[in-house]
This record gives structure tokens, C-alpha cells and sequence, in this order.
């Protein structure tokens, strides 16, 4: 299989079904008729754009790191913070794993995305396998940017911080917001499918495709890297050189062991401190739910209801969400898919927002360093909660949500699924 096409067929990621793609005026995008996901998007200057938005928020992100970013004034005392101090504060508290955390998600995750746009797009001479590579990497880190999370969790704390002193924002601070902004619309404006066709065209499908279909049922799947058509029986792609099934290996199971997993550390993650507050020489050990009804008893209503939500809710309902998705993908019966769906995206977007409660103890930890008057810092319970969030995020990912769908037509057999639930 040695020629390639511009096909303008497509195996939908999320739901299997073969489609045909429209022409597309600029700023149109293609939906899947069955499962409503997104397949492509047409951007006016397809190019220019994302890449003139990544170079933008790599200035922005230099200069959030150079200024002070937040700072406070408590009875005559100072304390002000730069970005790269939070996890220098993390590490000399003995939490390197929080500090890590941090570096790896807010700042060096989003960066490297930002860098790959640039190369990706902007005509950067490399390796054909390099760019592969890159493009591998950048579509499967996309989930892990959580700078607009940071930036929430930024302003949770000024309303924490405002009962105890004054609060201002640094040099710095507006630097960043532009950052988030700018990283965001550069993800947006890079679309997957039409970058993909642009750096090798997708390989040619010999057999007659039936659009409206299955690709299971016509011997076909997607890789999961470049989104080409593939025959089932061809697990490496020629195009990305990835290897693949026609559905996740092991999906269920992995899904289940990260999940149960989840469920194990949560129960320690809120019945142990995520943070010591010390003031007047006097220590005193918060709970999550502890935090809120502080915040309640306080008058914070808003915020008491944010950091309910996103830290008790959310991850609350997203375990019991993924393991009925879990059970009704492993059943038999009739079940309305559509409504299964809508509960899958809502999962794998909304999981990543737990992490907001741990940012906000890493801001507070930074922040709060005045001696014997007041300081903050976190506890094993920040660290359990983190890793409560990172497996659930695992965990959706590991779930294939095409197993919702394999069920509207006929059952495909064991050896075509070759191994995928």
C-alpha cells in the first residue's frame, strides 16, 4: 500500500461511522451525523494562523516567568511570588512531586505544544519521521495543558487570601491570562485532519467504502494518531508508523483497574489534610470539605461552590459516570448511545478541572510565607488528591467510546475486534 489520496472519507474517533466530508466554507466545521464530535475544521489561513498564536503566547509565557506575578500584604508584611518560585517553594517543603506536577502541566506541557504548532505549521525543514513524532506527542498532550485551570485556581486563592490581608496581582499577571488565551486559540486553529493531509496524504482504501457504516463492519478502522482509514488486520499505520487495533486494547480492563485505582486513594485524598495553616504559632489542618465550609461560613458563597463542585462533585460523579460507562459497554442490552455519549465528553472534559483545588493550595504554599504570623503549606492529602484526578484522566482515556456504539448493528466477531475490549 504504497499510493496515497486526498479520500475525503473518514472514520469518526469517537463513534466509527464512515462519513463523507463536505466542502467547507472558511470557518464551517464538519460534525459526525451520529455521535455530533467535531472531525475537522476549516481555518482561514490554515498556517499562519496557529502559528502566529504560538509564537504570541511563548513572548507572553516569557514574560509571566521574568515579573512578580502575585503578591500580598499582611500588618505591614510582604510577600510576593514569581511563577518559577512555586515549585522551588513546593520542592523545599519535601512535595518535589506537587512542584513537578506543576512545571509539567502549567508550564512545559503548554510550551512544548506551543513549539510543535510552530515547527508543525510553520514549514520548520525536519525529518519527515521527527514531525511524525512531534504531531504524535502534541495530539496526545493537548488534555494535559491545564493553564486555565492554574489561572482559576489563581483567583480562588485571592478570594482565600483576601480575609487575612490585601491581595494584588504583579507585572506578570496579565502576561499570563494573555498566555492562556493565546495557547487556547492556537489549539483551536490546529486542526488535526487537515494537518495530518498536509504533511503525508492518507493511504488509498482498495475495497468499496459504504458511508452511513461501521468501519468495524466493513473490516476497517482509524488509527488513533493520524485519523487515516486502515484494513483491521493492519495494526501499523503507513502513514505515522503507529501501531493500533480496531479498538483500544484491553480498554475495559485498564479503564477499570485506573478507576478502581481512583476510588482507593479518594476516600484518604478527603479524610487527610491537603493543607497546614499556621498563624500566631498556632498549626491548623484543613480537609477539602473543611476548605469549603470555610469558605461558606465566610460569605464566599461562589467560590465555596466552585471548589465544591470541581474537588467533591466532579470527581465523585465522574467514577461512578465511568464505570457505568464501563458496564453498559461490556452489556448486552439496548441503551440510548446518545445519552451514553453526551456522558463520555462530559467526563473527559470536565475531570481535568479537580486539579483546580491543588493549584490553589500551590499559589497559597508560594504566597503565604510571613514567619510566625501566618504561613501555608500543603499536605499528604494535596499529593492524594492529585493523583485521584491524574487517574481518572487515565482512566477516561483509556476508554474507548466507539464500545458504546458497536452495538446499533451487527455484533463483530472476537478476532476482528482483535483483542479490543
Amino acid at each position: 500500500m504504497c499510493s496515497h489520496s486526498n479520500d475525503p472519507h473518514i472514520l469518526c474517533p469517537q463513534c466509527d461511522l464512515l462519513v463523507t466530508l463536505p466542502t467547507l466554507q472558511y470557518g464551517q466545521k464538519a460534525n459526525c451525523p451520529r455521535c455530533k464530535s467535531t472531525l475537522t475544521t476549516r481555518w482561514q489561513e490554515p498556517r499562519k494562523r496557529p502559528v502566529g498564536y504560538a509564537i504570541s503566547s511563548l513572548f507572553m509565557l516569557l514574560l509571566a516567568n521574568l515579573f512578580p506575578f502575585v503578591n500580598m500584604n499582611v500588618k505591614g508584611l510582604t510577600s510576593q511570588i514569581t511563577l518559577i518560585k512555586i515549585p522551588q517553594v513546593l520542592v523545599s517543603d519535601d512535595y518535589s512531586s506537587i512542584a513537578s506536577l506543576f512545571m509539567i502541566v502549567v508550564q512545559l506541557i503548554p510550551a512544548f505544544c506551543m513549539v510543535s504548532i510552530i515547527i508543525l505549521c510553520g514549514g520548520v525543514t525536519l525529518p519527515r519521521k521527527w514531525k511524525i513524532r512531534i504531531a504524535w506527542v502534541l495530539f496526545h498532550l493537548k488534555a494535559w495543558c491545564m493553564v486555565e485551570i492554574f489561572l482559576a485556581g489563581v483567583l480562588v486563592s485571592f478570594v482565600k487570601l483576601i480575609a487575612y490581608g490585601e491581595v494584588g496581582i504583579g507585572t506578570s499577571f496579565i502576561p499570563y491570562v494573555l498566555f492562556c488565551l493565546l495557547q487556547v486559540r492556537a489549539f483551536q486553529c490546529t486542526d488535526r485532519f487537515w494537518l495530518w493531509n498536509q504533511a503525508v496524504p492518507a493511504p488509498v482504501i482498495a475495497q468499496p467504502l459504504r458511508v452511513g457504516q461501521s468501519g468495524l463492519s466493513q473490516g476497517l478502522r482509524s488509527c488513533a494518531c493520524c485519523m487515516a482509514i486502515l484494513p483491521v488486520s493492519q495494526q501499523t499505520c503507513p502513514r505515522c508508523f503507529s501501531k493500533g487495533y480496531a479498538r483500544k486494547k484491553h480498554s475495559l480492563q485498564w479503564t477499570m483497574a485506573l478507576l478502581i485505582t481512583s476510588m482507593m486513594l479518594y476516600i484518604p485524598a478527603n479524610l487527610m489534610p491537603i493543607m497546614i495553616t499556621q498563624f500566631l504559632g498556632t498549626k491548623i489542618t484543613s480537609t477539602i470539605m473543611a476548605g469549603v465550609v470555610l469558605l461558606w461560613s465566610e460569605g464566599s458563597y461562589p467560590i465555596a461552590m466552585v471548589i465544591f463542585i470541581a474537588s467533591i462533585m466532579v470527581p465523585s460523579l465522574k467514577m461512578l459516570a465511568i464505570a457505568w460507562l464501563c458496564w453498559d459497554a461490556n452489556g448486552r442490552k439496548k441503551v440510548d448511545r446518545e445519552r451514553l455519549h453526551v456522558v463520555y465528553e462530559v467526563v473527559e472534559f470536565v475531570g481535568r478541572w479537580s486539579m483546580i483545588d491543588v493549584f490553589v493550595i500551590a499559589v497559597l504554599s508560594a504566597l503565604v510565607r510571613m514567619g510566625q504570623l501566618m504561613s501555608i503549606y500543603p499536605d499528604i492529602g494535596a499529593l492524594l488528591f492529585a493523583l485521584v484526578v491524574i487517574l481518572t484522566m487515565f482512566a477516561a482515556s483509556t476508554f474507548d467510546p466507539r464500545l458504546i456504539w458497536d452495538r446499533s448493528g451487527i455484533f463483530e466477531t472476537k478476532e476482528q475486534l482483535d483483542g479490543g475490549k
